[in-house]
Parts: C-alpha cells; structure tokens; sequence
C-alpha cells in the first residue's frame, strides 16, 4: 500500500501508526483519506506518531485519520519535511 505525496511514495496510509516501522523518516498524518493534516520527520516514526504533542489537533479535524512513512536518513528527511511542509501547509503542523 502506497500513497504520493509530492514527489514522494510514502508507505501507507494506515488506519494505525502500529503497522509503521519505528524507523527514521518523514511521515505524514492524512484525515478523511487524502487531506494532510500533518508532516513531520523523526528518528523513530512509529514512536514520535504514538506520542506526538499534536495528536489532540488532528482529532479536533473531525476526519478519520491515516499514517504513512517514507523511510529515509536523517538529512533527507529533513530536506524533504520542509519541502512537504511548504507545499501543503498541514494545518496541525505549526511549530
């Protein structure tokens, strides 16, 4: 199962962060299917997504949510988080 994000294919979209590998990489947090809610990039995908701060303003969307990943290193993720971030302004995704 795969999703495209930009220029990427990410793994997912999942109905659970447990079906993602805690792995580094970027991963999106997508509501109703298809709308990205969220973008960020970290160590241990699975973890930080099972943890993350923003959780309770995703849920406030009302949307169904779903999880995809794209693995990468750690430069990379970086680069590629801020490139997504730029280009679909997630809404929960103010720092």
């Amino acid at each position: 199962m795969t999703i495209n994000l930009g220029n990427y294919t990410f793994d997912g979209a999942y109905s659970s962060p447990s079906f993602l590998d805690d792995r580094s990489g970027v991963y999106a947090v997508l509501g109703g299917g298809r709308k990205v809610l969220d973008i960020g990039e970290s160590g241990g995908i699975r973890t930080r997504i099972q943890s993350h701060d923003r959780a309770p303003a995703w849920a406030r969307q009302g949307l169904p949510l779903t999880f995809a990943a794209l693995y990468c290193d750690e430069a990379n993720r970086m680069r590629i988080e801020r490139e997504l971030r730029a280009a679909y302004n997630p809404p929960c995704g103010d720092r």
